[in-house]
C-alpha cells in the first residue's frame, strides 16, 4: 500500500543543545490507523508538531500526500487535519461559527453541507448554535475534531485525543475514529492508553527519549515481543518450589496456591507436556489451568525498558 506520509531522517535539536528528536525515518500506510506511543516527553508531539509545520525541523523531509512540508508547506497543511492536546477554542463563537471559520483558514470555499455532515457524525448537530463556553468538556473536544475536518483533510492526527475524558466518550470516539478511517482518512494518534493502541491501531511505533525504537503492526508486535502464560491453580499450596523446578520459567505466587508457567509463542517445543509430566511426578496436582498473552502495555514497558537500561 502507498505511503501516505514519508519521513526521511527528521531531527529535532534546539538552540540550547537539548535533542528532542533523534534521526526519524517512517512511512505511514495511506488508509491505515498508526498509533505513537511513549511515555511523557519522548517526542511524540514534537514529531506530529513537525509533520504539521508548528515545530521546524533541524534536519530530514517530510512529504504529505504528495507535498514537501518545506517547499510546499500550503499544499502539505490543506491535506493535514491536526486535534491538539489542549482544549483551546474561541469560547464566545457557536459551535457553526468556528468549525466554519476553520475551513475558511485554508481557502475553501464555503460548504454548509460538509459542516452539517461533520457536525451530525460528531454528534454536535443539536449544539451548532451553542456557544463553546456552554459545552462539556467532551463536546468541546468534539468540536475540536470538526475543526480538524472542516477542510476535508486527507491526514487526521489525533494528539492525545481522549485524554481527560469519560470512558463512555471514549469508547464512542474510538468508533468515530474508525468510521472517519472507512471513509478514506488517514490516522495517525498519540496516546497514553494502551488500550485504545491495542483496539484500534493497524500499525504501532514506539518512541522513548526521542529515539523510534520500533514500527510493527500491532498483531506482529505481540507475536514477537508477546509471551504466553499457562497458570495452574494448585490442590494444594506450596511453600517453595522444588529445586528440580528451578530451572523452568515458573512463579510460585505468594500464597503457594498458583504456579505461573511463562514460555515462547513461537517456540517449536513450548516445553509444557514435560512441564505437566514433572508435576505429576513430584506430586504436585492442580484444579485448574488456562492460559493468558502479554498485553500491549506488557510490551510496552518491555521496549521502553529495555531502551532505557
Amino acid at each position: 500500500m502507498p505511503s501516505i506520509v514519508s519521513i526521511k531522517g527528521v531531527s529535532k535539536t534546539y538552540k540550547s543543545g537539548v535533542v528532542a528528536l533523534k534521526p526519524v525515518d517512517l512511512e505511514i500506510e495511506r488508509g491505515e490507523i498508526f498509533a505513537l506511543l511513549g511515555p511523557n516527553g519522548a517526542g511524540k508531539t514534537t514529531l506530529i508538531s513537525i509533520i504539521c509545520g508548528i515545530v521546524t525541523m533541524s534536519k530530514g523531509s517530510v512529504v504529505a500526500d504528495g507535498h514537501d512540508i518545506v517547499n510546499d508547506f500550503r499544499g502539505s497543511r490543506s491535506k493535514i487535519g491536526l486535534v491538539p492536546q489542549e482544549l483551546s477554542t474561541d469560547a464566545f463563537e457557536t459551535v457553526w461559527s468556528t468549525v466554519t471559520f476553520s475551513r475558511g483558514l485554508f481557502g475553501k470555499k464555503a460548504n454548509p453541507a460538509h459542516i452539517e455532515k461533520t457536525l451530525r457524525a460528531l454528534s454536535l448537530w443539536e449544539k451548532k448554535d451553542s456557544k463553546i463556553m456552554t459545552l462539556s468538556g467532551g463536546m468541546k473536544r468534539r468540536v475540536l475534531i470538526a475543526k480538524a475536518l472542516s477542510h476535508e483533510p486527507t491526514i487526521l492526527f489525533l494528539d492525545e485525543p481522549t485524554a481527560g475524558v469519560d470512558v463512555e466518550l471514549r469508547h464512542e470516539m474510538w468508533k468515530m475514529v474508525r468510521e472517519l478511517r472507512e471513509s478514506g482518512v488517514t490516522i495517525i494518534l498519540t496516546t497514553h492508553y494502551i488500550e485504545e493502541a491495542e483496539l484500534m491501531a493497524d500499525r504501532i511505533g514506539v518512541i522513548n527519549k526521542g529515539e523510534l525504537i520500533v514500527v510493527e503492526e500491532k498483531q506482529t508486535l505481540m507475536r514477537r515481543l508477546g509471551k504466553r502464560q499457562l497458570v495452574l491453580s494448585l490442590q494444594h499450596p506450596l511453600e517453595k518450589l522444588p529445586d528440580s523446578l528451578a530451572e523452568r520459567h515458573l512463579e510460585l505466587s505468594k500464597d503457594g496456591n498458583t504456579l505461573t508457567y511463562s514460555f515462547d509463542v513461537q517456540a517449536a517445543d513450548t516445553g509444557i507436556a514435560p512441564l505437566l509430566k514433572q508435576l505429576g511426578e513430584l506430586g504436585i496436582d492442580f484444579k485448574d489451568l488456562h492460559s493468558k498473552e502479554s498485553s500491549l502495555e506488557d510490551i510496552f514497558v518491555t521496549l521502553v525498558h529495555g531502551a532505557t537500561s
